[in-house]
């Protein structure tokens, strides 16, 4: 078995040589490794690249994390060199996770918690000391989420109820929540717990591009379930409870803004949201179809506002009155404007395919309001221009068999286009989706071979 050192040991014989022998760091690091495989000790949990005080020898991080620590309670009126520090910090953290962890095993997190408590408690914060500090604590809890605790929670409270006229302070705080949630359930309910929620509400707001963007994204973050650690997450509950508290501001706010990437963060997050029947309904009623098509016909050529658009539509239409809505009021025209404008674009034919096969699901109307616009040439086109994509023939196929199902005139015009041949051929690339594709070819009227999947045979038969 392979002998192992610890960080500290490998640290205390690079300061050693720098010190002692008076080489560069760069000379002590590269001699120390040298000593220690010559001696066969295994230095794959060793930080090598630490950036090291040539006059003391020590890893910078750990001397940084120990001053910082020295401002604590000193309540100096000149902080240039604790900004500094601070600014050291989080240069170091951003290199790497095995720099991050190294800080936080030295307390930088507790450090920069007590340093934001003491800033927050003078009765005028110093707005430069605030930013730099949580600069430094975002980039160290960056996929070190467990490092977020109560303490850390507290001062998030007060900072989102800090009037302060510096606006990068509340993003950076939105930006640090947003690191405690990712990978982690329960930071996610222990902020669902406490008064965050009413406390962001206030911020939305229209011309605060910035500040839109930064909460719609901790809202979205608070309702993932991406830890493993946990058996059962309360995702949908979350969604329930923002949904109630900011799902109609998000809608009121969609006519106020015309930047793209802000339009499809609030469809992103307004999809995210409506997890639950009457939510969809609340949507319908506050105007947000409305929104959403003149967002769609103002913006054709933008490809992300589009794709969250189509997603949001495709939500809502498992509510089946605001699918008849979302039909109703127009959308066939506009989808089959995107197929047309974004048919090289696969991310976006793929969505509007399975918009399509959502909204002609089993309502013989609203098939008819999609083929009269004449969108049955251009899916086929679509089909024809991605045929080594999976997902594009697959949804493809569910949209023509969605529409043709309980619309059996269509099937010839279908025909005509010469559908059959390419999904016969689409069968033949994917036969991971071959059910899917015969289901539409069965319901085209084509000839197709449907295998029986499994025979049994009884065990007694059954008298006649």
């Amino acid at each position: 078995m392979a002998k192992v050192i610890s960080q500290d040991t490998f640290d205390d014989v690079v300061k050693e040589n720098v010190v002692e022998f008076s080489m560069t760091p760069s000379e002590a690091k590269e001699e120390t490794i040298k000593q220690f495989e010559a001696q066969g000790i295994n230095l794959a949990n060793i930080i090598k690249d630490l950036s090291v005080n040539p006059q003391t020898g020590q890893p910078v991080i750990n001397e940084t994390v120990d001053k910082i620590k020295e401002h604590i309670g000193q309540k100096l009126k000149e902080t240039t060199e604790l900004l500094e520090q601070l600014a050291t910090l989080d240069a170091e953290c951003k290199k790497s996770l095995a720099h991050r962890v190294l800080a936080g095993k030295n307390g930088a997190h507790d450090a920069l918690i007590t340093l934001l408590e003491e800033t927050l408690s003078a009765d005028s914060p110093n707005e430069s000391v605030l930013i730099k500090s949580l600069e430094a604590v975002n980039s160290l809890t960056h996929k070190q989420p467990d490092l977020f605790d109560a303490e850390a929670m507290a001062v998030v409270l007060k900072l989102l109820a800090l009037k302060v006229e510096n606006e990068e302070v509340t993003l950076l705080t939105l930006q640090w929540l947003q690191k405690a949630c990712i990978m982690h359930e329960m930071n996610r309910q222990n902020i669902m717990n406490t008064p965050a929620l009413k406390l962001m509400k206030p911020l939305l707001a229209k011309g605060k591009d910035r500040l839109v963007r930064e909460l719609t994204a901790v809202f979205r973050f608070l309702v993932l379930d991406d830890d493993i650690r946990v058996e059962f997450g309360c995702a949908h509950e979350h969604a329930r409870q923002i949904a109630g508290e900011v799902l109609i501001p998000l809608v009121e706010l969609l006519p106020a803004y015309q930047d793209p990437n802000v339009l499809a963060d609030l469809l992103l997050t307004i999809g995210t949201l409506a997890v639950r029947q009457e939510l969809c309904t609340a949507i319908d009623e506050a105007g947000g179809l409305k929104s959403v098509f003149e967002i769609m016909s103002l913006n054709v050529d933008e490809v992300r506002l589009n794709r969250e658009a189509l997603k949001l539509l495709r939500a809502l239409a498992g509510h089946d009155s605001v699918k008849s809505h979302i039909v109703q009021q127009g959308v066939a025209p506009i989808i089959k404007q995107l197929l047309e404008t974004h048919q090289a674009n696969e991310n976006i034919v793929a969505a509007a395919l399975a918009c399509v096969t959502t909204l002609t699901l089993r309502v013989q109307e609203h098939s008819a309001a999609f083929f009269d616009t004449g969108i049955a040439e251009v899916i086929v086109e679509a089909l024809r221009a991605h045929p080594k994509h999976k997902i594009v023939q697959r949804n493809g196929a569910w949209a023509i068999r969605n529409m043709v199902s309980r619309s059996r005139n269509q099937c010839e015009t279908w025909i005509s286009f010469g559908v059959e041949d390419l999904l016969n051929m689409a069968m033949k690339e994917h036969p991971s989706v071959e059910q899917d594709i015969k289901a539409a070819l069965r319901d085209l009227g084509c000839s197709v071979h449907l295998r029986e999947e499994w025979t049994g045979t009884a065990e007694k038969k059954i008298a006649a």
